[in-house]
């Protein structure tokens, strides 16, 4: 089963190449919405799938399923195991390390790199945020990401997820955790940048050297993650 899913992944991925403009095209204008997903149960009764609204991470991850709730499943929770503490919560602990079979952090590709240091405390995250007790370690994980000082204009020949990178502003104080991917969506070749945009309340195309650009404006924005759908 887990080699079925990853080679319907990796055709869906080829297809990306050679019709980029489809990823994701047919949810332009689709509403942006917080958290539109959930286990349909306790704490959190959403739905494990929907298209009539998305938040950046879930309109991301609908497409890589190429709308298949089994796939949507195997992205969104560890080992593919349906509950609440199994999801993955956070991109750089979670997401990307469960996903590796079909994602690949691409970065020093294309343009020179540095790290951001993230200290992940997923127990005192679930206490503060969700009221829930959870016994688990704190996470030091180290993402490599560009720069907005070493960031040129890109010139891709596939799709690719971008992630936007931040650093700590004290946000930890908050939320009981350490964070860093604050926004993800998809780079097309030609230079777009295809998202759900919590500012526009939609899923839109911009201009990506321009929301970059925008993003740099504030000190605490560090740079960008790339990462290749395999």
């Amino acid at each position: 089963m887990r080699l079925v899913f990853v080679l319907a992944l990796f055709l869906s991925a080829c297809s990306f190449g050679a019709d980029y403009e489809s990823v994701g095209k047919k949810y332009l204008g689709t509403p942006y919405l917080t958290d539109p997903l959930g286990e349909e149960q306790k704490p959190d009764t959403g739905p494990l799938i929907r298209f009539d609204g998305f938040d950046c991470v879930t309109f991301v991850e609908t497409v890589l399923a190429d709308e298949n709730e089994e796939k949507l499943t195997k992205i969104r929770y560890k080992n593919g195991q349906i509950s609440f503490f199994n999801r993955n919560h956070f991109i750089e602990s979670d997401w990307l390390k469960n996903n590796a079979d079909i994602v690949e952090n691409v970065s020093s590709v294309y343009g020179q790199t540095s790290i951001r240091t993230v200290i992940i405390d997923k127990q005192k995250w679930f206490k503060k945020v969700h009221g829930m007790d959870y016994n688990c370690p704190v996470e030091t994980v180290n993402i490599e990401y560009i720069p907005y000082k070493n960031l040129k204009n890109l010139k891709l020949d596939e799709v690719l997820i971008v992630l936007f990178i931040a650093g700590n502003s004290g946000k930890s104080d908050k939320i009981g955790t350490d964070l860093a991917v604050t926004h993800m969506g998809f780079l097309l070749p030609d230079g777009r940048l295809r998202h759900a945009s919590s500012a526009a309340g939609k899923v839109v195309d911009v201009d990506f050297m321009d929301y970059a650009a925008k993003q740099k404006k504030n000190n605490n924005n560090l740079g960008i993650t790339l990462v290749k759908i395999k």
